[in-house]
């Protein structure tokens, strides 16, 4: 397993190859000081398993930059871990096309728990984006959707039971978005949230987990 590690701090660089290299199957970390090496690197190493990016660092535009780095090289996976800790930020981030957020003042085993889960094919969700937003503000339809904060007795919204049943019906991430007339990247968020709240790994597990208690009606077949 190949990673990228970018980041324009060399003891910060340093710090997280000790944690990268308690991954189980890692056996290189290519690193970069600035987006734009970051670019050149990713070019020139089309097989890396994953790409860990800050956003404050040379060339780097913050989510803009996310988002070009994933449209370019959408088969390498970006998470990004970052000294910012506002939740509109995660969320621009989010929404840009990273499988996930983790703050830099985070433990080592929260980092190694986003890690895992974002190189096993799942999305993580930052704790901030769990939680409703105290701010009162009306949020734009694009960012994470507010529909309701209120958690039912399993711990989800209002919109995120929604999103489950429509995940029960068999619907994509786009055809989900169209439905609520949500962004296809806020579906994602939604997805991961559930799929974190409710302890599982995927859209089988979640329907099937739903069915046992009775979150959702059975399926037919």
């Amino acid at each position: 397993m190949r990673l990228l590690l970018v980041d324009d701090h060399a003891l910060f660089r340093e710090g997280m190859r000790l944690v990268l290299q308690q991954l189980p199957e890692v056996t290189e970390i290519l690193e970069a000081g600035s987006f734009s090496e970051a670019l050149k690197v990713a070019e020139a190493n089309p097989d890396l398993d994953l790409a860990l990016l800050d956003l404050n660092m040379p060339g780097s535009d913050g989510a803009i930059s996310i988002r070009y780095f994933n449209q370019h090289y959408p088969h390498i996976p970006v998470m990004v871990v970052s000294g910012e800790e506002g939740r509109t930020i995660m969320e621009k981030v989010m929404a840009s096309g990273a499988l996930g957020f983790v703050c830099k003042n985070s433990s080592a085993p929260v980092m190694l728990s986003a890690l895992n889960l974002v190189l096993s094919g799942g999305v993580y969700v930052p704790p901030q984006l769990l939680r409703p937003s105290d701010d009162g503000s009306r949020q734009d339809a694009d960012r994470l959707d507010k529909r309701s904060t209120r958690t039912n007795e399993f711990g989800l919204t209002a919109r995120q039971m929604e999103v489950l049943q429509c995940i029960a019906e068999g619907l994509s991430n786009k055809e989900i978005a169209d439905r609520l007339n949500l962004a296809e990247g806020t579906v994602k968020i939604h997805v991961a949230a559930t799929y974190q709240t409710l302890r599982v790994n995927n859209r089988m597990e979640a329907v099937r987990l739903a069915e046992q208690l009775g979150m959702i009606g059975a399926s037919n077949g």
